[in-house]
């Protein structure tokens, strides 16, 4: 199976960076009842999706990623699978993302510092 999905995605691609539309490798996974929050690094920029534990349905689902010092960035809205992804450049900087799905949400706290 994992022969098949690095098949489909390319030579030399993260098939989970893949999936999730974020280019680099994934820092960060917080996992939380209804979802995960997935945050990569790529250069200087950092970027993050929410993904749904159960996908399907429409429903509230969100990812919002800040460097410190700088305005977040978000994708909200009803959405089957994925909210995100969203991506700030953050050289030498702290961030945090934020992630929800149906209400419930994963916090990934500053890191990255």
């Amino acid at each position: 199976m994992a022969a098949v999905a690095l098949a489909l995605v390319g030579p030399g691609a993260h098939p989970a960076s893949a999936a999730s539309g974020c280019p680099g490798h994934q820092v960060r996974a917080v996992g939380f009842a209804t979802g995960q929050l997935r945050v990569y690094r790529s250069g200087q920029y950092v970027c993050a999706v929410t993904l749904a534990k159960k996908p399907g349905a429409r429903r509230q689902m969100s990812v919002e990623l800040q460097a410190r010092g700088a305005r977040p960035v978000a994708d909200k809205g009803r959405f089957t699978r994925l909210a995100g992804p969203v991506k700030v450049r953050a050289s030498h900087r702290c961030v945090r993302a934020v992630g929800a799905v149906s209400g419930r949400k994963g916090d990934s706290g500053w890191f990255l510092c």
